[in-house]
């Protein structure tokens, strides 16, 4: 079992895709800046290289950060998508040790979203929202849904914060970060999985 550390001052609380990183940087527990990077590159391994040099510089740009938290990997459908997702974690965490950051912290999900509130959708939900745009795709409900579940973390944030974040892979970091200086010790708790 590894030592549990203090939590640092400054930490970012970072939601990345394999297109780019959105993040949020809470200093003493408060949200102080956010925003996102996009990964630039004709492939996975060009948009690897670029997730290294852009997450680098961005923290020695911000260079306090104390810690990172990251959204775990988690299942998907898609194996090659999950394992591009893998390379560009694995690229994050590699810019922010260049840069100098040892403390990495991960949450899955579930777990931030869960604590904010913003569980999956009920049944009855799920049946309202299918009422109310009858005929559609099975696909066209889940990204509603998804979309649902996006606008409620950012309403939930902006009475937390309040601090208006319009773009939903940025309201995610900042639900990640808010989970993070909530529970620092399950953050940086690797047990053996």
């Amino acid at each position: 079992m590894s030592k549990i550390t203090d939590q640092p001052l400054n930490i970012c609380a970072i939601d990345a895709s394999t297109n780019s990183l959105a993040f949020c940087m809470y200093t003493y527990k408060k949200l102080t800046d956010c925003g996102k990077i996009t990964f630039e590159g004709n492939n996975i391994y060009e948009k690897v290289q670029d997730a290294t040099t852009k997450t680098k510089a961005l923290f020695e740009f911000y260079n306090l950060i104390g810690a990172i938290v990251i959204e775990h990997t988690v299942f998907m459908n898609s194996p090659k998508t999950a394992a591009d997702l893998a390379m560009v974690q694995g690229a994050i965490i590699g810019g922010a040790g260049l840069a100098g950051i040892k403390e990495i912290g991960r949450v899955s999900p579930i777990t931030w979203q869960n604590y904010l509130g913003n569980k999956k959708l009920t049944k009855e939900e799920q049946l309202q929202i299918r009422s109310l745009n009858p005929g559609k795709s099975d696909s066209w409900y889940k990204t509603y849904e998804r979309d649902f579940r996006k606008r409620r973390t950012i309403k939930l944030l902006d009475v937390v914060y309040d601090k208006k974040i319009e773009d939903y892979d940025v309201a995610d970091a900042a639900g990640i970060g808010h989970w993070a200086i909530n529970n620092w010790e399950k953050a940086v708790k690797f047990d053996k999985e």
